[in-house]
């Protein structure tokens, strides 16, 4: 009775220790052929202040990117949704497919772009989660028109112009930075959309988001940005791009160790001043602290 009475003094002395965190989601991946829509960007989500329980464990995910659209047999193919990032209750959803042409782009974190020809934008922030995390594609409003960017953290992906001789692909939509880590790092930016084939090249695609967008020439987001893929521009069967990993970072008193009980996780920490911060890239499994 003595040894519990003085751990709830020693425990109200202190108060409740918290985190502070990041979740970026897996990006979607680019639709395929010329034309393909970038794929949304992974949903972000940040908070401070999330009360731990020492000695819990609390599950942590990372996304992986969504693969992009095939284009092999001329195949109009979208892109494949991002996976979900979670860190304890805090889930965020993977990106949404860009769309491979003709075809809508599809819903989640942050939209996908449309594969043109009159096709629409993927829905972001799907499922809900408040704040947003993630904003719209855009969508093809011309007939015969180009790929649409997927959305981004910040902003929605942009429309395609143009028409089919010379169409250009939207931009995809911008990220959110953040500081958790230490320095201003921007994530979750969308896939820019496909404009004109040009045989086997075209200048004509939308530029990526900031924070790891893919290129609209397939390129993929970037690792661990949680990046929509671009699009595809280059010919009748180039594939669209990969979406970017995800990541989990979290920020707590350097007074406190965390660990991977079981294994599972990449981590690494450093720190901070007062605080710790670890960056988790890569897994699936739990951390807790001591």
């Amino acid at each position: 009775m003595f040894a519990f009475t003085k751990l709830m003094q020693a425990i109200g002395s202190v108060g409740i220790p918290t985190v502070d965190y990041l979740v970026v989601a897996g990006g979607g991946g680019g639709g395929s052929r010329q034309h393909g829509g970038g794929g949304g960007a992974g949903g972000f989500r940040t908070n401070t202040g999330f009360s731990i329980d020492i000695g819990t464990n609390y599950t942590v995910t990372i996304g992986a990117g969504g693969a992009g659209g095939s284009g092999g047999g001329g195949g109009n193919n979208s892109g494949v949704v991002g996976n979900n990032s979670i860190f304890s209750t805090i889930t965020s959803a993977g990106g949404g497919t860009g769309g491979g042409i003709a075809n809508a782009g599809g819903s989640g974190g942050s939209g996908g772009g449309s594969g043109g020809e009159g096709s629409t934008g993927g829905t972001g922030n799907s499922p809900s989660a408040s704040p947003s995390q993630g904003s719209n594609g855009g969508g093809a409003n011309i007939t015969n028109g180009g790929g649409s960017g997927g959305g981004g953290a910040s902003a929605v992906g942009a429309n395609a112009a143009g028409v089919y001789a010379a169409c250009f692909g939207g931009a995809g939509g911008n990220g959110t930075a953040s500081t958790i880590s230490g320095s201003s790092v921007t994530y979750a930016g969308g896939g820019g959309g496909g404009g004109t084939s040009g045989g086997t090249t075209s200048t004509n695609f939308g530029a990526g988001g900031s924070g790891g967008g893919g290129s609209g020439n397939g390129t993929a987001g970037t690792t661990n940005l949680g990046g929509g893929g671009g699009g595809n521009s280059s010919d009748a069967n180039g594939s669209g791009g990969a979406g970017g990993s995800g990541i989990v970072i979290l920020k707590y008193p350097n007074t406190l160790t965390i660990s991977n009980p079981g294994g599972g996780l990449t981590l690494s920490t450093a720190t901070s001043g007062a605080y710790k911060i670890t960056s988790i890239t890569a897994g699936t499994g739990n951390v807790s602290w001591a």
